[in-house]
């Protein structure tokens, strides 16, 4: 089996192309399938745990990748978590805690998700990790909604991030106003074609007065946070009553200070969370809830993956370079076909 394999902690040059006997298709448990890879999405947690920054939760595949999509080649089918009938042949994708980067991944079945009508496995290869961050952050836990009538709006730090062009995309279907942070002109235009009702260039204006300009100050309802760090005091500041920041990755620093009195005047909420140690059954409920409300729309075309660019495994390594420079304006994927 060819798989990427993390030889040592560091930079990209620490991600290896193996292909040996002893490197073993694993085989499914109880409630798992055996899915033949054909692509697999690259995450910023990809490039933490390359750089011993993201530990792997005990009893998972220690090679690297957290989303796939392929075909399932075996495993328990019969299992109650075999929510949508999948079959043996049948094309998924699916998120996975690990070993996304290999010829054959185990998933738990109750992560599978048949490939979207019209998408090619690199498309599907692109979705679960983003999808299933966005749907548990901000529907589940942010409970992006309505209020007095008006759909909720919705800022992403990183709108341009696999993450962010995800977020756009489904909170828009949905409704909901999103405006998003961006880096620079072509990724605020990129942004602002996805469907993003404002897209602001943190290096030239500032995002408070920016958001609250744009909402009469009023403020926005829920704030979807990459960031954390010296931005959380900005963010509350830019907050509507009642709003809620979601902190899901601390690009920006893990320590910052708050004006608590905000918090309590305004009944604002501030929560975070990571989805890799998460139970199954959790990650179940969120499959689910995306086959019913998103899973249409991209069946329909109503909201598109974005595809970045594509690597064969063996340039693993140039992915992680790619990734690490924030160039790319959505998903970074990489093909089991060596002839791309």
């Amino acid at each position: 089996m060819r798989a990427i394999e993390i030889s040592a902690f560091g930079g990209p040059e620490q991600l290896s192309l193996v292909n040996r006997a002893e490197l073993a298709i694993p085989p499914a448990g109880s409630g798992e399938v055996l899915i033949r890879v054909r692509a697999a999405g690259v995450n910023r947690p990809d490039v933490l745990q390359r750089k011993g920054l993201y530990p792997v939760p005990p009893g998972v595949s220690d090679l690297p990748g957290l989303e796939l999509a392929g075909e399932i080649i075996g495993g328990d089918l019969s299992a109650q978590s075999n929510f949508f009938s999948l079959e043996v042949g049948q094309r998924v994708c699916a998120l996975v805690a690990g070993g996304a980067y290999a010829e054959y991944c185990i998933a738990p079945l109750a992560q599978c998700l048949p490939v979207p009508r019209g998408l090619s496995d690199v498309e599907a290869a692109s979705l679960p990790e983003t999808y299933f961050t966005v749907w548990s952050n901000v529907f589940d836990r942010a409970k992006l909604g309505e209020k007095n009538g008006q759909k909720e709006s919705l800022l992403v730090h990183g709108g341009s991030s696999g993450i962010g062009v995800a977020a756009i995309q489904m909170a828009t279907a949905l409704g909901h106003p999103v405006m998003v942070t961006v880096g620079s002109p072509a990724k605020a235009k990129a942004c602002l074609e996805l469907g993003a009702v404002l897209a602001i260039d943190y290096r030239q204006a500032d995002f408070v007065e920016e958001v609250l300009a744009h909402t009469q100050k009023r403020g926005v309802d829920v704030i979807l946070d990459m960031v954390a760090g010296h931005y959380l005091q900005k963010e509350i500041n830019c907050l509507a009553d009642d709003g809620r920041i979601v902190i899901i990755a601390t690009q920006g620093g893990k320590m910052g200070e708050v004006d608590c009195s905000q918090i309590l005047r305004r009944r604002l909420s501030i929560s975070g969370s990571t989805l890799r140690p998460r139970s199954v059954d959790f990650k179940g409920a969120i499959t689910r809830a995306l086959r019913a409300h998103i899973w249409p729309l991209l069946e329909s075309g109503a909201i598109r993956p974005v595809i970045h660019q594509v690597f064969p495994l063996a340039n693993a390594a140039a992915a992680h370079t790619l990734m690490e420079s924030s160039q790319h304006i959505g998903k970074i994927v990489l093909s089991m076909d060596e002839e791309r």
